[in-house]
């Protein structure tokens, strides 16, 4: 089968045929392109719906992320974004290894069409002049033998004439005589000619067309495996990702089975539990004696009536109900430890709920628990202004320790980065002094004199929060032993702290003093940093070091070396210049790095 001895004669449609060709190649690399910018569009709009419904920082939209049906939807988030990447890696491989590569053999399949045509309008354009010559014979040919025929046609007749002379006689049969030669020689060429076009043309039909032809038969075979191919590369794009996309559906599954609805409802009680206890019975009024009625301290109408409370410190509590009145809310009670009698009792007229704020200072001040009250005033003031106390104390027992406990987390973080920073300029001026050519080490004192300032006021605010924490857990019922691992940071490290702070904020009668309150801030220990690295277990080594110079550690932390001596390290330059190394197990410290030769091990855990 082929197409130069099948189709000798369809030059045209062959033309036609091969450029249609082309014109599907080019139409399906439009169809890929196409699908590329889809698969590009769709992965930008997945990656903006991720972004979109992903929790903004430090907002409270990121603290209800806490749950596991919320932690659920952000991972489902993440791995969208995942699958959109999938989707972008779609478009690149197709882009790379179809729309590329096909678009550079279109461009070489047009060169070679153009080739092959050209060489068969070459042919063909030599078989037609072959064509001209032999008919132009031909014609030439034929008008010699009719102009011999009347030449010897005259002859004939002249010969016949007996009037005509013997010299126009012979005039007339030397012209036939020539006629009849050039008549031979038309002949003769004639016949040579035809020779000539029937070999051109046999060449022509069964040597060089079905040559050209079975080189455009080829190269459009070669164009239909290679769209095939496409089209299998465009599978197969797609088919490499799903295995990366299954894991993002599984993983989204994965997630979907984490959701704990147990756990979501446990979480809800320690976000919002408040820590009272619910309000008792409502004690029965007799109106029928004639006696004077007495006010019950556990009937609601005083909390409704002045905005006060009297608290029961023996279990149920009016004062309790506070966080559920919308108007007219009074102060939070006191500490469990106070006295009944720390609260004045009796309700208060219209006259006096309407005195003005500064005769209710006077009165507070002058009342037996001064401090409280004027502790309550302060936080009353606080909450019409709109700004929360610096000690949460509008916050619920449970919710104000938390929210505590947050704080000296945050505080003793601060604190560790300062503490850093102090120990890496500290390092920097110990280089400068053995090294002045490096740097001016009084250069850096300002900037050691503000961290040190730094750390002390976040070491004081620490203890006055832990103070403050040491109140509300003093106050706080017995928790149970799940809450306290979740708090666990507080209670591991400033357990005693707390004991003794809560025990020195309370006076012998119950009640609550300034006095005491600044003392016991005072005894509240610091936390103590340095204790926390007293039993650390020792560094191990990731690696063996040289000593290229002799280097005399004379400051603390450094270490002596001899040059050519080999030691171990246990803590690799972290920028600052010097590099941590033991001898022996009683024997270790900093050198500069540059006066060492580090070979780190390549499986140890760099420190």
């Amino acid at each position: 089968m082929s197409w130069g001895t099948e189709l000798w004669d369809q030059f045209d449609n062959l033309e036609k045929h091969t450029q249609w060709g082309i014109d599907v190649l080019e139409k399906y690399i439009k169809f890929v392109k196409e699908r590329t910018e889809i698969e590009l569009s769709y992965a930008k709009q997945l990656r903006n719906l991720s972004k979109k419904y992903q929790p903004k920082k430090n907002s409270k939209e990121e603290e209800e992320y806490r749950y596991t049906s919320t932690r659920a939807f952000l991972a489902t988030l993440n791995e969208m974004n995942d699958y959109a990447g999938q989707h972008e890696v779609i478009s690149e491989n197709m882009t790379s290894l179809i729309i590329g590569e096909l678009t550079r053999y279109v461009q070489e399949l047009k060169q070679e069409r153009k080739s092959h045509f050209h060489d068969g309008r070459k042919a063909q354009q030599h078989i037609e002049t072959c064509w001209k010559q032999l008919e132009a014979s031909k014609r030439r040919f034929e008008r010699d033998c009719k102009e011999a025929d009347r030449a010897q046609q005259y002859f004939e007749k002249m010969d016949a004439d007996i009037n005509v002379t013997k010299a126009d006689v012979e005039k007339a049969r030397q012209q036939a005589q020539l006629r009849h030669q050039m008549a031979e020689d038309s002949k003769a060429e004639y016949s040579s000619t035809l020779q000539k076009f029937n070999s051109e043309q046999h060449d022509h039909y069964y040597t060089h067309i079905p040559n050209i032809f079975q080189k455009i038969q080829e190269m459009e075979e070669r164009r239909i495996v290679r769209i095939g191919e496409s089209m299998k590369t465009f599978a197969d794009v797609d088919r490499q990702v799903i295995p990366i996309i299954g894991k993002c559906l599984d993983e989204i599954t994965k997630a979907a089975e984490s959701v704990d609805h147990k756990n979501d409802s446990q979480m809800v009680i320690e976000a919002f539990k408040s820590g009272f206890e619910p309000p008792g019975d409502v004690d029965f009024e007799d109106f029928t004696q004639p006696m004077k009625r007495t006010v019950s301290e556990s009937s609601l109408s005083n909390s409704r009536g002045d905005g006060k409370y009297e608290p029961k410190f023996g279990g149920k509590s009016k004062g309790k109900l506070w966080p559920f009145i919308k108007k007219n809310k009074p102060p939070p009670p006191p500490p469990a430890s106070a006295s009944p009698s720390a609260v004045p009792n009796g309700p208060q007229s219209p006259k006096q709920q309407k005195e003005p704020l500064s005769h209710r200072f006077n009165e507070f001040m002058t009342s037996k628990p001064k401090i409280h009250c004027f502790r309550s005033l302060k936080r009353g003031l606080s909450l019409k202004l709109g700004a929360g106390p610096e000690d949460f104390s509008n916050l619920p027992p449970e919710q104000r320790r938390k929210k505590l406990q947050q704080k000296v987390d945050e505080l003793n973080k601060d604190i560790q980065k300062e503490m850093d920073q102090r120990d890496a300029l500290t390092k920097m001026k110990d280089v400068y002094i053995k090294n002045p050519q490096m740097g001016d080490a009084a250069s850096v004192d300002h900037r050691l004199s503000e961290l040190e300032q730094n750390i002390e006021k976040l070491r004081l605010e620490v203890q006055k929060f832990e103070g403050w924490l040491a109140d509300v857990e003093g106050r706080l019922p017995a928790r149970t032993e799940q809450a306290r691992r979740q708090s666990g940071l507080y209670e591991a490290q400033n357990t005693s702290a707390v004991n003794s702070c809560a025990q020195d904020r309370e006076s012998p009668d119950g009640s609550y003093t300034e006095e005491q309150s600044q003392e016991t801030e005072m005894k509240v220990p610091a936390t103590d940093f340095d204790d926390e690295f007293d039993d650390e277990e020792p560094l191990p080594t990731i690696g063996t070091c040289k000593a290229l110079y002799t280097f005399e550690g004379q400051n603390e932390g450094t270490i002596s070396v001899a040059e050519g001596e080999m030691l171990y390290v246990i803590e690799e330059d972290k920028g600052d210049g010097w590099t941590r190394i033991r001898r022996n197990e009683d024997e270790e410290g900093y050198v500069p790095t540059s006066y060492v030769e580090v070979y780190l091990d390549k499986n140890a855990k760099v420190i």
